[in-house]
């Protein structure tokens, strides 16, 4: 959202007080902030900026309580623990983190630290990356580094601290993993470009038993790659969830709809298949039992439970409705006894909190501040009995990267010659004619249950074209990047990242909407990558006769690599979301 700077005059220095200081965001070191931490600070001057009567809504928009580890706090730690040569030498992820947490924070910023651990008893924190390169306009790093989130529940204050501290070397350690220095080779840069500062905030939701969450986590975007319904792209998309928003951003089941259109249905054929396509689980804070210690893992402190939970915690009046089999249909809140469904129908079609009209105010509002497509990341608390109003956690803001560029395609592709595929559901804008590489997902031996397998061999053969300077078309089955392999092949952006075109097929037992609430396709979007969606009853589908010709280069049990005597032609109108991929020679 901003150019990164080392002036942060306008952050105060950290007082050894998180909530009773009465100052919102505070630093810790001279460093510079990174850019995520810049662009809340940013952030936070639009947000204080924004006239009252345009906000008064009964849920307050803020930013969560934050402190700021500058990236003088990342060099100290790098440079007197000696870590950069097993950072650099292309150890697995899990070496690096080892390595990370056998070293000594510097002593002198302990006591801040220490400080922070006492002062926050109970109440869980967000330890988030913030590095130099994050948020850019042309290369959001979007997911690429970690978030590690922590109870501080524990009575003891050393173990609360103890805890804090690896949940930041996590982060630090993060900088270097695999998926990080490949998003950093795709741009250019080197690992030691970057620098790493650490965002550490109060987690916003209530406490429910041994869970702690909001009851709605949700990404806005003001403009949409996918067009449904009478939406355009310009009118932006949200993605709701309920409780943390990981499931959003590692591409699971979520609500989509359109800001201007909030109460459109959903494209389902039934209710029965509505009820397959939407949130089954959710993510939260484990305030319980300790699980398995584990410094080394992002999830250690995170539980998935299920709706049954959360009718028992009782947060599902503002996102559920409730299938009446008598009527066969869905009725708005949890006022009858059946089966939950998380549609957001309270908030959406009857408006019993302005959840919506909070997300355009807040799109329309940044993206004439930025003068660019935004995406928000949030977190919403609504109000408790007694309490007057709700809690909006800004959480972030990054600029979109959208293209231009008019292409022209004809009306009906399916009659003309060489033909691979073609699709109504395109994301992305342009023309690409020079990928003579095709990787694709054997159709003969896909099964769900393999994806993870499948994941792994695809970083096999996207290394080795990597290392030889190739782009290639992608071809697979599902939601690509997925965290829930039953819904697609679970790759993370390092093991495909030298994909220029991706496209996921559906099947009749893996047809999820397309997600684009997920830190993995805003990497897509800035990296400019088209991304297709074929469905599986589709005419004409894919050419996977035509593919089985093909010369092999390389392959796998289940993935191929073929070779190209002539270039692909790749157009697609991000006007209307539609493109057609061509092969052979068209002259």
């Amino acid at each position: 959202m901003s150019v990164q700077s080392e002036d942060n005059n306008s952050v105060p220095p950290f007082e050894r007080k998180f909530f009773e200081s009465g100052e919102p965001f505070m630093r810790i070191g001279s460093g510079a902030l990174g850019g995520k931490a810049q662009g809340l600070v940013d952030a936070r001057s639009v947000l204080d900026a924004w006239p009252s009567s345009e906000r008064s809504y009964d849920l307050d928009v803020e930013i969560p309580t934050t402190t700021v580890l500058t990236t003088e706090l990342f060099d100290a730690f790098m440079e007197r623990n000696g870590l950069y040569e097993i950072a650099l030498s292309g150890a697995s992820d899990d070496r690096i983190a080892l390595a990370f947490q056998k070293g000594s924070l510097p002593v002198e910023y302990l006591g801040d630290l220490r400080a922070l651990a006492e002062q926050t008893a109970g109440r869980p924190l967000a330890v988030r990356s913030s590095c130099l390169l994050e948020d850019a306009l042309a290369h959001p790093f979007a997911g690429i580094y970690a978030t590690k989130m922590i109870p501080n529940n524990q009575s003891d204050a050393d173990m609360r601290f103890h805890r804090l501290v690896e949940a930041i070397k996590f982060v630090y350690a993060s900088t270097f993993f695999r998926d990080a220095l490949s998003y950093l080779s795709a741009i250019g840069k080197g690992p030691r470009d970057d620098k790493m500062a650490v965002i550490v905030q109060e987690v916003v939701g209530s406490r429910h038993g041994d869970r702690f969450y909001p009851e709605l986590s949700g990404v806005c975007r003001s403009y949409n790659y996918y067009r449904t319904g009478k939406a355009k792209p310009e009118e932006g998309v949200v993605n709701l969830a309920l409780g943390l928003g990981k499931t959003i951003v590692d591409g699971g089941i979520s609500w989509s709809y359109s800001p201007a259109h909030p109460k459109a249905r959903p494209p389902f054929a039934s209710v029965g298949d509505l009820m397959k396509n939407t949130q089954l689980r959710f993510w939260a804070v484990n305030m319980g039992r300790p699980p398995a210690y584990d410094p080394t893992k992002e999830s250690e402190y995170l539980l998935e439970a299920s709706l049954t939970d959360a009718d028992y915690d009782d947060t599902l009046r503002f996102v559920a409705s409730t299938y009446d089999a008598a009527r066969d249909q869905l009725s708005p809140g949890v006022g009858i006894k059946g089966p939950r469904v998380i549609n957001f129908a309270p908030i959406l079609e009857f408006e019993m909190s302005p959840v919506n009209a909070v997300v355009s105010a807040l799109l329309e509002l940044f993206e004439s501040r930025t003068g660019s497509a935004v995406e928000i990341e949030f977190a919403i608390a609504f109000p408790q009995d007694g309490e007057e109003k709700g809690r909006f956690a800004f959480l972030q803001v990054r600029p979109m990267m959208v293209s231009r560029e008019r292409v022209d395609i004809p009306a009906d592709v399916t009659g003309t010659d060489h033909l691979l595929l073609s699709s109504e559901r395109v994301m992305g804008n342009g023309v690409i004619d020079f990928l003579r590489d095709i990787v694709f997902v054997k159709p003969d031996t896909f099964e769900s249950r393999l994806t993870a397998r499948i994941a792994d061999e695809l970083d096999a053969i996207n290394r080795e074209l990597r290392r030889v300077d190739k782009q290639y078309l992608l071809i697979g089955f599902g939601r690509w990047g997925s965290s829930d392999p039953w819904l697609g092949i679970p790759v993370n952006w390092g093991q495909i990242s030298g994909a220029k075109v991706i496209v996921e097929s559906t099947l009749e037992d893996m047809n999820v909407e397309p997600s684009q609430g997920a830190h993995f396709f805003h990497n897509i979007s800035s990296f400019r990558v088209s991304y297709f969606t074929v469905h599986h009853e589709s005419v004409p589908g894919i050419n996977w006769t035509w593919l089985a010709k093909r010369k092999t280069a390389g392959e796998t049990e289940l993935v191929r690599h073929v070779e190209l005597d002539a270039p692909l032609l790749v157009k697609v109108d991000g006007r209307v979301g539609r493109g057609a991929i061509w092969y052979g020679d068209r002259s």
